[in-house]
């Protein structure tokens, strides 16, 4: 989950930018900060942590009330992060019930849901519940399982090309298409559909984590989502570097990196 965060990072000055930076932009720089994106992969981890602890990771009911409670609560102590217009009247409203979101939401947050196991059925569980709390719509439970069974094929070794049959097959994704193909028809999508096979599409063209998220950022659009959901994947396929890994965490809270670190070591370490 390192790795979504820092693509959110990384992503973040160059939102609503449509491929003008290329590939080779300056990867930090004093703009780079979280957003959204870090705040919610952060709630779902710590929900996600204390069902673990709690023994409640097949308690459906259960995991879903805990990732309402820990969403509300790290979205309320962050408030400016970038929110969403009906995720943010949701996040600080009593309400707890889903909207039939499809937008990217799901994806961005999804990444510890990658990391929870290595069955990979139940990945696509815990990750369709941490979309449905939320955005249950169809395609933003899509965005949401899609982005985990590439984390969880990724980290258990699997090549691109396993990962891209499965995907394609599972959820129907085109990803055929190139990023040079991509770029330059492309804009701002907030969707599921329209973001997250691009994500994807980034992290098999790329050769590395940080090209990767370079891939992603120079599409243009929704940067730093689609550098989190790509970044996500990348991570678990060749790791972070320890340099990057360091920008991440100096970048972040106390708080964040606490729940981060403690989730990395449960399910990762």
């Amino acid at each position: 989950m390192y790795g979504a965060i820092l693509g959110d990072i990384i992503g973040s000055p160059y939102e609503f930018m449509r491929g003008k930076e290329k590939i080779a932009f300056p990867l930090l720089t004093w703009r780079s900060r979280f957003t959204d994106d870090t705040v919610m992969t952060v709630a779902v981890a710590e929900a996600l942590s204390r069902a673990a602890d709690e023994g409640l990771l097949e308690d459906e009911t259960a995991v879903k009330n805990l990732l309402v409670d820990e969403m509300k609560k790290w979205g309320r102590q962050f408030p400016d992060a970038g929110y969403g217009g009906r995720f943010f009247g949701w996040l600080m409203s009593d309400n707890r019930e889903p909207y039939n979101s499809f937008g990217n939401g799901s994806a961005m947050r999804v990444s510890p849901a990658g990391w929870i196991s290595d069955d990979l059925d139940e990945v696509r569980k815990i990750a369709r519940w941490t979309a449905e709390v939320t955005h249950n719509h169809i395609e933003g439970i899509k965005g949401a399982e899609s982005t985990a069974a590439a984390i969880c094929l990724a980290r258990n070794g699997h090549d691109k090309a396993f990962i891209k049959d499965y995907i394609t097959r599972e959820f129907g994704y085109d990803l055929e298409r190139t990023c040079d193909e991509i770029r330059p028809g492309y804009s701002f999508n907030e969707t599921c559909q329209g973001s997250v096979p691009e994500s994807i599409i980034c992290f098999l063209e790329g050769g590395s984590y940080e090209e990767t998220v370079r891939l992603a950022v120079s599409l243009g659009g929704d940067t730093d989502t689609m550098a989190c959901i790509a970044g996500s994947i990348a991570e678990a396929y060749w790791g972070l570097p320890e340099d990057l890994k360091d920008e991440c965490l100096k970048r972040t809270p106390d708080s964040m990196k606490t729940t981060a670190e403690g989730f990395f070591r449960r399910f990762a370490g």
